[in-house]
C-alpha cells in the first residue's frame, strides 16, 4: 500500500520503476491486490455491496430499491488502477456498471473524471464498453468512444485496466491496449490532472444505456450482479486537506518513460480498434464538423466507422436528431486481436 505525503518520495521511487515494468508488458502482474478493507469503503447500497473471499471480492448488485457501490479510501495523483470484472448476465439492458475516477465531489463546477462503463443490453446481445475522459469540467464535450468486445463479458472475469500519468492515459482490457488519449497544448486545462478517487458502481441508466433509452431495465430479472476482483491501487496518494498537484512533479521521469507503448502492443491496440470500435467522438460529424484539436485521426479507423454509421461519421443527412449521452444520470479472440 502506497504511502502518504511525508513519504512520498520513496512511494515515487516505487511507482517509478513497477510503471515502467507494468506498460512495458501490458500487465500489472506483481502489484499488490488490496483487500476491501484496506483500500476501500461502502459508497452506497446496504445490503446490496457483499464483500467475499476475505475481502477479496466484492459483489455489487440492482434491484428495484437501489443500486450500490464503492470508493477508494485514498486520493491518487496518477498511477495504475485495475479490476477484474464479471458483469450480470442473461437481460441486462439499462443497467450500468462503472469502473472509474473522479473527484467530482471535491470539485463540483471543474471536476475530472476517467471512465470505464459497461452497458447492458437485451438477450442475445452482448455487453458494449464505454470509455470518457472529462478534464476541469469539461462535461460539454465528451470524449466517448464505445466498443463492442472479442468475448461475453458475463461468462467469465476479465480484466480491466486504466494507467494514468501527467500526460497520457490507457485503458486495458485483458492487458490489451484499447486506447490511448494523449495531453496536447490545444487541450489547455481538460487534461485530468487533479488528485481522483477510484470507483465502482451499478445503477440504473434506464433513460440512455441501451439504444438510447428504447430498452429499459426489467426487474423481473433483479437482483443484477456485478462482481470485482484482483483490486489493485498502485499510484500516488495524496491527502485529501493538503494535495496539491505539484506534489508529484517529481514522477516526470517516468512519466517519460511510460508514454510509449511496444510494437506489439500497439499492433493489437490498432487491431482491437479496426475490429471492434462502434464510435468515437472524433469522427462524429455530427457533433463536430471539425475534430477536437486532441484527436489523431486514422484514416482505417475513419473508413470503418464511415461503412458501419454513414450518418454519423460520414457527413450524411441526419433524420432524427441522434442524442450521445456522456454524463451519468445519476451518481448516489483475444488471440485474433
Amino acid at each position: 500500500m502506497v504511502m502518504k505525503l511525508p513519504y512520498l518520495g520513496s512511494c515515487l521511487f516505487l511507482v517509478f520503476f513497477s510503471l515502467v515494468s507494468i506498460v512495458a508488458s501490458g500487465s500489472g502482474k506483481g502489484l499488490p491486490i488490496l483487500s476491501f478493507d484496506e483500500g476501500y469503503n461502502q459508497l452506497f447500497g446496504d445490503d446490496n455491496l457483499v464483500i467475499h473471499r476475505d475481502g477479496k471480492a466484492v459483489h455489487l448488485s440492482l434491484n428495484e430499491r437501489t443500486g450500490s457501490g464503492f470508493v477508494s479510501q485514498d486520493l491518487y495523483l496518477h498511477g495504475y488502477f485495475s479490476a477484474s470484472i464479471k458483469l450480470p448476465a442473461d437481460y441486462t439492458a439499462g443497467v450500468v456498471v462503472a469502473f472509474y475516477m473522479s473527484n467530482g465531489d471535491m470539485f463540483e463546477k471543474n471536476h475530472d473524471e476517467i471512465d470505464f462503463e459497461f452497458l447492458g443490453n437485451i438477450r442475445g446481445k452482448n455487453w458494449r464498453i464505454q470509455t470518457n475522459i472529462y478534464g476541469n469540467g469539461s462535461t460539454s464535450a465528451g470524449r466517448e468512444e464505445r466498443y463492442n468486445l472479442w468475448f461475453d463479458p458475463a461468462d467469465d472475469f476479465h480484466h480491466y485496466t486504466v494507467l494514468w500519468t501527467a500526460s497520457h492515459i490507457i485503458f486495458y482490457v485483458d492487458n490489451i491496449p484499447i486506447r490511448e488519449f494523449k495531453r496536447t497544448a490545444e487541450m489547455g486545462g481538460d487534461f485530468p490532472s487533479k488528485p481522483m478517487s477510484l470507483y465502482a458502481t451499478i445503477w440504473d441508466g434506464s433513460d440512455w444505456a441501451t439504444n438510447g433509452g428504447k430498452y429499459r431495465v426489467n426487474y423481473k430479472y433483479a437482483p443484477y450482479v456485478a462482481e470485482f476482483s484482483d483490486l489493485v491501487l498502485h499510484g500516488c496518494a495524496v491527502d485529501p486537506i493538503e494535495f496539491s498537484s505539484k506534489r508529484c512533479d517529481s514522477m516526470q521521469s517516468w512519466e517519460q518513460l511510460t508514454t510509449s507503448m511496444t510494437p506489439s502492443q500497439r499492433s493489437k491496440m490498432d487491431s482491437f480498434r479496426r475490429k471492434h470500435m462502434t464510435y468515437s467522438y472524433c469522427y462524429d460529424q455530427t457533433r463536430y464538423k471539425v475534430a477536437p484539436a486532441e484527436c489523431v485521426i486514422n484514416p482505417r479507423e475513419a473508413e470503418r466507422l464511415k461503412k458501419f454509421d454513414p450518418v454519423t461519421f460520414g457527413g450524411g443527412r441526419h433524420h432524427h436528431g441522434k442524442r450521445h449521452h456522456h454524463m451519468r444520470a445519476s451518481r448516489s479472440e483475444a488471440d485474433s486481436i
